[in-house]
């Protein structure tokens, strides 16, 4: 299992817009590209799936911008990666299309054993969660420098 570029870009946008949560001015763009180092118009189309999946909002105009639609605390990874990469639909396998064998019944329950696991961990995890490791690692950065 591993993560894709775009689930990652997502997260990283949406820990952006989290940081700055509390002040209530959405960010532009171009502002959460530069700071997280995200091409613009990817982090566009991005941005745009996660407005359609309820997880951020928009403003227009010269003050406008993009906002989480919820408190950090109530967004989940699990929720976030299924707005991008559609994990919300269960992957089954057709009865039809391929033979049952006992080999191949094992390999599917250690498989979706993983996956459950792999979930269970994701619901945990709000943005909040993610900025409060964020902000831990930054002190113990600058305290090992100091």
């Amino acid at each position: 299992m591993e993560l894709s570029c775009k689930s990652e870009y997502a997260i990283l946008a949406l820990l952006e817009l989290a940081i700055h949560y509390q002040s209530g001015e959405p960010l532009q763009i171009r502002q959460i590209a530069a700071q997280q180092n995200i091409p613009d118009r990817y982090l566009e189309q991005l941005l745009a799936t996660l407005r359609r999946g309820g997880l951020v909002k928009s403003l227009r105009g010269s003050k406008g911008g993009y906002l989480l639609s919820r408190e950090p605390w109530k967004i989940t990874i699990f929720e976030v990666l299924g707005c991008v990469e559609g994990l919300d639909k269960v992957q089954t396998y057709e009865e039809d299309a391929k033979p049952k064998t006992v080999d191949g019944d094992v390999v599917e329950e250690i498989w979706q054993e993983a996956r459950q696991a792999a979930n269970s961990v994701l619901q945990k995890y709000t943005l909040a969660d993610l900025c409060e490791k964020r902000d831990s690692r930054r002190q113990l950065d600058i305290m090992y420098y100091i």
